[in-house]
């Protein structure tokens, strides 16, 4: 099982790009998954959570109205959009499969996830 991130790069402050999230080996359809990043020297936090249905969707405050989740279950893919970059935003992202299927119970806790994707690097320079 095996989660793919890519989509990462150098961009400039107010620019944009779409990370996106591939699964291979099983299916997550069933699983909410979500973004992650970790900054250097920071801990890793929460960016964004999406549901198994793509109904429901939750945001790390600072990053609302600029980053939007999706997901095309066909394709087993999840995506992350950003738009309107800032350089606080520089850091690696993470992809994650949820651990409970058609439920979450901690959508914002890296507890709460079963499988990682290698990460991709933003920068966003100013």
């Amino acid at each position: 099982v095996q989660l793919q991130a890519s989509g990462g790069g150098l961009v400039q402050a107010g620019g944009s790009l779409r990370l996106s999230c591939a699964a291979s080996g099983r299916s997550f359809s069933s699983n909410g998954m979500a973004w992650f990043r970790q900054a250097p020297g920071k801990e890793r936090e929460f960016v964004a959570y999406i549901s198994w249905s793509g109904t429901t969707q939750y945001y790390l405050d600072s990053v609302k109205g600029r980053f939007t989740i999706s997901r095309d279950n066909a394709k087993n893919t999840v995506y992350l959009q950003m738009n309107s970059l800032k350089p606080e935003d520089t850091a690696v992202y993470y992809c994650a499969a949820n651990r409970h299927t058609y439920s979450v119970r901690n959508y914002g806790s890296t507890g709460d996830y079963d499988y990682w994707g290698q990460g991709t690097l933003v920068t966003v320079s100013s």
